[in-house]
């Protein structure tokens, strides 16, 4: 198999909506300071996700029977990066608006869509997703959760680690083993919804090295679930978490996560009227990889738009693309360095240390380098 990135470019309709949604995102985000939009698409303001629900904004691509708008890939690029090129507080909705909400459309039942999409459109369901184990890494395949079938439904035990925002999600759409045993790899995995105020659930928050709180260790014990709980066929768990991860890979969150920090040093720039050989040959090396990850995004985002499911490239996508959010960080460190006489500002000196601080984690969610390199390998038929 070989990649296939084609050119491609945002329908004129879609280029349209743009300045709505920057006026709008103006108007609610201005008051931030830079450190704040720094957490781009990890700051949590369900308040804010309301607000974009009520504009339409929000299940962008359900169908209009479940309250979404019917609208195409491109649309929602558009709608995505503007939100994420301002630093725009996301994240409560994120999760059920990218992945979930198009998982139960496409697995779910019908009682299933008919109850969770209208809620994730109207930002009154977040969710949050339950892959990642203790003591297993990457290896989504040794899940030891598991889920045993009773007269009613389903009994839920184990725990679930590295999950984002699952401290304020109504949800979590867990990958968890309901057959089988851990040396079965692939075989027996099912996808279960599950409410994370049933009794039995307890979420505990993880603190990371910046002093925020995104990432949380949820435990499942004899966690009662009902029969509506299932999601697809019990044992397809494998091919839908798959085609979940293939819709959270491919949007443009994975180029814009240090976006905050660009606009405030060439911001700072401008105003200060700063200018050497190391700041111009700074902002060109950001703004050429960007431009060129930006055309690779814009790439899946056709293929998507089409009917086809370019996971490859896609993954391609969030390797090189957390790699540059990564770099960020670094070069515009090593840039002031190399100007002594230029004196940033408090806000500048915040967010570059903020950045710096969370920019690891960019390269784990959503499938460490590690294993994306494996699928990149696999799919070019070099392993």
């Amino acid at each position: 198999m070989l990649t296939d990135f084609k050119i491609a470019h945002l329908p004129e309709e879609d280029e349209h909506l743009r300045q709505e949604i920057r006026a709008f995102v103006k108007t609610h985000t201005q008051h931030m300071s830079a450190f704040d939009r720094a957490r781009s698409w990890m700051g949590f303001d369900a308040g804010f996700s309301k607000k974009l629900a009520q504009q339409g904004w929000l299940g962008l691509t359900l169908p209009e029977q479940y309250g979404g708008a019917n609208k195409g890939y491109y649309t929602r690029y558009v709608v995505s990066e503007e939100l994420l090129g301002a630093g725009a507080p996301v994240s409560a909705h994120w999760i059920a608006d990218r992945q979930s909400g198009p998982l139960i459309l496409r697995y779910g039942n019908e009682s299933q869509r008919e109850y969770y999409l209208p809620k994730i459109c109207r930002a009154e369901a977040f969710f949050c997703i339950g892959m990642s184990e203790p003591d297993s890494g990457s290896d989504l395949a040794s899940i030891r959760s598991r889920a045993v079938r009773t007269g009613t439904g389903w009994v839920l035990n184990g725990s679930k680690i590295w999950t984002t925002n699952a401290h304020r999600s109504h949800y979590m759409i867990a990958l968890v083993r309901t057959s089988g045993e851990p040396d079965d790899k692939h075989k027996g995995l099912s996808q279960f919804i599950i409410d994370l105020a049933a009794p039995g659930v307890t979420v505990h928050p993880i603190r990371d090295l910046a002093g925020d709180e995104h990432f949380s260790e949820v435990f499942f014990s004899d966690v009662q679930l009902d029969g509506q709980a299932l999601i697809g066929t019990e044992g397809a768990g494998w091919e839908q978490v798959n085609a979940e991860l293939a819709f959270e890979r491919s949007g443009s969150e994975r180029l814009y996560s240090s976006m905050a920090l660009v606009e405030c040093f060439i911001q700072e720039c401008r105003s200060q009227g700063w200018d050497s050989p190391a700041i111009r040959a700074t902002v060109g090396a950001i703004t050429a990889r960007l431009a060129v990850l930006r055309m690779m995004s814009l790439s899946v985002t056709g293929k998507l738009a089409e009917g086809e499911h370019p996971a490859l490239e896609a993954t391609l996508v969030k390797d090189y693309g957390t790699t540059l959010e990564q770099d960020i960080p670094k070069m515009i460190d090593t840039c002031l360095g190399e100007c002594p006489d230029y004196q940033p500002s408090i806000e500048l000196v915040n967010t570059l240390s903020f950045v710096g601080q969370i920019c690891p984690s960019y390269s784990l969610r959503g499938g460490t380098r590690e294993i994306l390199r494996g699928i990149i390998a696999r799919g070019l038929g070099l392993r």
